[in-house]
């Protein structure tokens, strides 16, 4: 039996997201209503905001380590992430990461309303 390809929902945000930037975020990506896990810099898990919207969604977060995020192949680039992730898309680069071997991008970072946090869906078959 086959099963269904998870989608992740990687996140980028700044310290100062609140729940609501996340959320624009992940709706804006086209996720709200499919991701089955939420990724994001394992630095970032325990952010109010994000454990927020775990919660809210019913769906776990997984910690992506910085050698993840920097050997992940991704389509976005700004020049700010990469100063400081080394990586050009940190939601990206999460949703890849957390998607497992063999994902693919199906919703490249989109940026929140506020401009605090950036969302982007992976599919993949493990995290």
């Amino acid at each position: 039996m086959e099963r269904d390809p998870m989608i992740v929902a990687g996140f980028g945000f700044r310290g100062a997201a609140t729940e609501a930037s996340l959320r624009d975020a992940l709706t804006a990506a086209g996720g709200e209503a499919t991701a089955s896990v939420l990724a994001a810099p394992e630095d970032k898990c325990d952010a109010p905001a994000l454990q927020s919207l775990s919660r809210a969604l019913g769906v776990p977060v997984v910690h992506i380590p910085p050698r993840d995020l920097r050997a992940a192949p991704v389509e976005s680039h700004s020049a700010v992430a990469f100063l400081f992730r080394g990586t050009g898309s940190v939601a990206e680069a999460a949703a890849l990461a957390a998607a497992g071997p063999g994902a693919r991008l199906v919703a490249r970072r989109a940026v929140s309303e506020d401009r605090m946090a950036t969302c982007a869906l992976a599919e993949g078959d493990a995290t």
